[in-house]
């Protein structure tokens, strides 16, 4: 594993294979390690890159520090530490804040972005309540962790919801959520030129469906793509389905 010191702490990263570049953002039940079904695929035509997010894995966030708020400015600090001046962006839930925020605000460094059962903390009222009315509508006293994955899934493969558990135990202790800046509004959502993918598990207990064509509804031109039998960890669940559309909407996108 490598790091490059970024904003004041080391941030830890990995980098596979050679071509155009695919930065792969975590969510907030994993860390670089969860892309281990996409890096093999992947590195064989693209220089691929996973790391750890602040407060995540072995990027060990400043005492008091800006955690999420940095995402952003993290991930340009790491592609610049990488020489890379443009990036096709894949991100998995909350990772959806970083590439987000990041396509907003590089749109120039942006090839195309992916979000995974995400809208990426967008700062959209309409988003926002639908998403408030879905949570308040299904209560759920299960984890995070155990919610992330879909009930037939964890039925059928013990094995490994186990190994998507212990990925998450990896993640040093979580302080006490910080208030999260907004991200962006739809003003800066309207304008973007990004091509875009929104993938979604059709039984998403987490972010459901209508909550993320309901975001993409606000980026011009994105698409949106339902999994079936998935819940909110496509690319976990499904690796062969996230990897093929994944692979088939960067490659139409170019350059």
């Amino acid at each position: 594993m490598s790091k490059a010191r970024i904003n004041g702490i080391d941030l830890h990263y990995q980098a596979y294979g050679d071509g155009d570049t695919i930065v792969f953002a975590h969510g907030a039940g994993g860390n670089l390690l969860s892309w281990w079904q996409q890096i093999p695929y992947f590195s064989q035509s693209y220089q691929c890159v996973t790391f750890d997010h602040r407060g995540f894995g072995h990027s060990i966030d400043e005492l008091e520090g800006p955690g999420t708020d940095a995402f952003v400015d993290d991930l340009a600090g790491l592609l610049d530490h990488l020489d890379v001046d443009r990036a096709h962006l894949v991100a998995q839930s909350m990772g959806g804040r970083t590439m987000l925020g990041f396509a907003v605000a590089h749109p120039h460094r942006t090839r195309s972005l992916v979000m995974a059962d995400t809208v990426g903390g967008m700062a959209v009222e309409e988003v926002s309540e639908l998403h408030r009315r879905w949570r308040d509508s299904h209560p759920s006293s299960e984890q995070v962790g155990t919610r992330a994955l879909s009930p037939v899934f964890r039925k059928q493969n013990p094995e490994l919801e186990n190994l998507y558990l212990q990925i998450s135990s990896t993640n040093p202790p979580r302080l006490a959520a910080a208030t999260q800046s907004a991200g962006p509004n739809a003003d800066q959502l309207a304008g973007m030129t990004v091509p875009a993918l929104f993938i979604v598990g059709e039984v998403d207990e987490m972010t459901p469906p209508e909550v993320v064509e309901a975001g993409a509804r606000h980026i011009p031109g994105a698409k949106v793509t339902r999994v079936p039998n998935a819940g909110h960890s496509v690319y976990f669940e499904q690796p062969e389905i996230f990897n093929f559309e994944v692979s088939r909407f960067i490659g139409k996108s170019g350059s």
